[in-house]
């Protein structure tokens, strides 16, 4: 199976930079998600991959093989498309097949293969239908079949599951997972949707104004930000971030905010006085009191209920702090939450100047 390697590519539309020297490496059968908000260059660095976006400078290889200059068919890249792509002329199996009659595959074998990939994607019943009487599930998935029955050596998503309603996208989530694992192709899948990330990948690609900021597994990414922009982007709701000084005491470092003081984990870099930004995560902060945790008095302004949790939300020198809790069935205790508690486990520390994460120092 093949892997691809992205090595220092830039794209640039006469003199305005859009993606500034990127450097990834995706490894045979992995599923990767590039993740950013609008703007950030995925969706341009998956077109430089499929050929449909020329690059302005570094080299691409797909099976080690250079593709700069190699068309997009000729790339053995199948790519999916948020708008589906679809001929609205054409049955479910004609869209399917499209691909293998322009290849001159033998009618034997595409009807053998449109078989196959609609058994695969449960599209058997469908077959005879044209995409204006299909839902838009069915459609995207008539979309990958197209994809799926030419046996390529990548799979390309350009966020697939845009156009359809919440629950239908959690239903497509677990089906392109559950392919991959089938299928086991090389995937690269953009989408601006960090729960799609989180849930689909291998490994998630943050980037950011066409550049990188992070790649790592989910949950990397989730304990370890390596910066702000990490640490609110990834995870719902975002880390809460707290502006504070750091105190130097005889038992460790502080973060001092209005008027509380809360244990920090050692962590290198950091100065007596230094403004840093206190990073804690809404599902690492307790209602209940532990052992060496911090005691943070709140007034709860707002209960957010989403059944089986509820979102507490607060404010700490006038900036939002959210505390996910669990409801177990009720809400009326949580209205009257007088302190949070986290240990600094929980605990990530910012450079405020730079936004940069302060790397822990492990004590062995």
């Amino acid at each position: 199976m093949s892997g691809v390697q992205l090595n220092n590519i830039v794209k640039a539309y006469g003199d305005v930079s859009v993606v500034h020297g990127i450097n990834l490496e995706v490894k045979s059968k992995e599923f990767i998600v590039l993740v950013g908000p609008s703007g950030c260059g995925k969706s341009t660095t998956l077109r430089m991959l499929a050929g449909l976006e020329e690059i302005t400078g570094g080299e691409i290889q797909i099976e080690d093989r250079v593709v700069n200059n190699v068309a997009p068919k000729d790339r053995d890249v199948a790519m999916v498309f948020q708008n589906y792509a679809l001929y609205p002329h054409l049955s479910v199996a004609d869209n399917i097949a499209f691909g293998l009659k322009i290849r001159k595959v033998p009618k034997p074998e595409i009807k053998k293969a449109v078989a196959d990939v609609a058994e695969i994607l449960g599209l058997t019943k469908l077959l005879d239908r044209r995409p204006a009487d299909l839902s838009g599930g069915q459609r995207q998935r008539v979309a990958m079949g197209r994809a799926i029955v030419r046996h390529p050596k990548v799979f390309l998503f350009d966020e697939p599951l845009s156009n359809l309603d919440a629950k239908l996208r959690t239903q497509m989530r677990a089906e392109i997972k559950r392919l991959h694992s089938r299928l086991g192709v090389t995937s690269v899948y953009v989408t601006h949707d960090q729960v799609e990330a989180m849930t689909l990948a291998d490994r998630i690609v943050v980037m950011s104004d066409g550049r990188i900021e992070q790649i790592g597994t989910p949950m990397e990414l989730f304990n370890s930000p390596v910066n702000t922009f990490v640490a609110t982007f990834i995870g719902s709701p975002p880390m809460n971030l707290i502006d504070a000084v750091a105190e130097k005491r005889e038992d460790g470092w502080y973060g001092v905010f209005d008027g509380i003081h809360c244990k920090l984990p050692d962590v290198a870099g950091i100065e007596d006085g230094a403004q840093i930004i206190v990073g804690i995560r809404p599902e690492y902060t307790d209602l209940q009191p532990q052992d060496n945790a911090s005691t943070i008095p709140v007034n709860i302004d707002l209960v957010e209920t989403l059944g089986s949790e509820a979102l507490l939300h607060t404010q700490f020198n006038g900036k939002p702090f959210v505390v996910k809790a669990e409801t177990h069935g009720r809400i009326d205790h949580l209205q009257h939450v007088e302190n949070f508690y986290f240990t600094v486990d929980a605990i990530t520390v910012f450079n405020k100047e730079t936004g940069m994460a302060l790397e822990r120092i492990t004590v062995n």
